[in-house]
């Protein structure tokens, strides 16, 4: 399987609460960040996307964890276990300040937890960052 440019790659966002979802899609469009983004509006969506045949893999997956029919901690849990999308950067962007659910998410791999700022600007910045940092600076291994 062959990964898109990095600047082209697909940013998954899972995310179930509409003014979140249309806060990040202003964000990146604010930002004019070249990647599109998919949303999956609950974590059965999530994963039916990331597992179903022949689907070409996010290059970057921001991740609510607190999500309806399928939690966002067991997405992470099913992303990790398997080989294609093991490596795929999972940044869990929430609203938690709940600490079992930071210490939950590293036990299960995530590679950032970000909890949403809730300026406008402050999160239009992060998701630049986010986005800047992932799919341009991070070196990702090679495909297995």
């Amino acid at each position: 399987m062959t990964r898109p440019a990095r600047d082209k790659a697909l940013i998954l966002l899972v995310e179930d609460d509409p003014d979140d979802v249309e806060l990040t899609l202003r964000a990146f469009k604010k930002t004019e960040s070249p990647n599109p983004v998919r949303v999956a509006r609950d974590g059965a969506e999530a994963i039916a996307f990331l597992f179903a045949e022949g689907a070409e893999p996010p290059g970057l997956i921001l991740l609510d964890i607190h999500l309806p029919k399928v939690d966002g901690l067991e997405v992470l849990r099913r992303i990790r276990s398997d080989d294609r999308t093991r490596f795929i950067p999972v940044v869990a962007l929430t609203s938690s300040r709940e600490e079992k659910d930071l210490i939950k998410s590293y036990r299960l791999g995530v590679n950032s937890y970000i909890r949403k700022p809730v300026n406008f600007a402050d999160f239009a910045a992060a998701m630049r960052h986010l986005s800047l940092y992932w799919l341009s600076l991070n070196e990702p291994p090679p495909e297995a």
